[in-house]
């Protein structure tokens, strides 16, 4: 195991790709050690070379836009058709929580209206096959809107017109450069920035976030999750001020 962990360190890729970081290493041993559990269980092999192994997981800081970011990218105006897109894409991500592959793939019977008037997102995500129920906010419901009867999207029968992963992680390095924003923006963290900025921040408890996330378990949750100052100062104020009327 210690022989593959070095050949994969010292794999350099013949195309675009970049040689793997710690963590992209320890993903593919973690797949050979799936596989090599199920073969000790099947009795196919008698002893496990993953006795003396360990694994080596770095933390890895999540990046998300804050809320000066996010206005930012929703308040600039692009000339450019194929970037006010993905800029549209992105951002409504940020206010869902979708990933690309959800979003890319959501049809118009996905958005329902409720018996309340408000509508909602129904879907499955498509990595794990869970049910997604979240209500829409307004600017999400605004970007459907702009959407509506896209010639692009009909095509597909899509809510928006279809564009590989690739082209919008590389559309938006230059929505970010345009935007003054120095983080390395990719499509997934939208997701973070839902999570943390849009729900958390504003007091939406975490359990209702995993919800809307998709997510079975609340500490896979608490990976996308930050508690921001802001949040901190909050909640701490709202303590002086119950603490207050106690002693009054």
């Amino acid at each position: 195991m210690y022989d593959f962990e070095t050949f994969l360190r010292n794999h350099k890729p013949v195309d675009h790709q970049k040689p793997m970081n710690n963590n992209g290493v320890m993903k593919h041993i973690i797949r050979v050690k799936k596989m090599v559990h199920l073969a000790i269980r099947l009795e196919w092999i008698s002893k496990d070379p993953f006795a003396n192994y360990k694994l080596k997981i770095f933390k890895v800081n999540r990046e998300h836009l804050s809320e000066k970011e996010l206005a930012t990218m929703e308040s600039k105006v692009f000339e450019i058709d194929r970037i006010d897109m993905i800029r549209d894409l992105f951002v409504f991500c940020c206010y869902t929580g979708l990933t690309y592959v959800d979003v890319i793939n959501l049809k118009h019977d996905n958005i329902v209206e409720a018996s309340d008037g408000e509508m909602w997102l129904r879907t499955c995500r498509q990595k794990t096959d869970i049910p997604v129920n979240t209500p829409l906010l307004p600017k999400a419901v605004e970007i459907l809107k702009k959407y509506k009867g896209n010639p692009r999207a009909a095509v597909t029968n899509t809510v928006f017109p279809v564009i590989s992963n690739q082209k919008v992680n590389a559309y938006l390095k230059e929505i970010a450069s345009i935007c003054g924003i120095t983080k390395n923006i990719t499509f997934h963290l939208a997701r973070h920035t839902f999570a943390t900025t849009v729900t958390l921040s504003n007091g939406v408890p975490i359990e209702t976030v995993s919800k809307m996330l998709g997510h079975t378990k609340i500490a896979t949750t608490q990976i996308y999750a930050k508690v921001l100052e802001k949040k901190i100062s909050e909640d701490m104020a709202a303590l002086k001020s119950k603490l207050a009327n106690l002693s009054c």
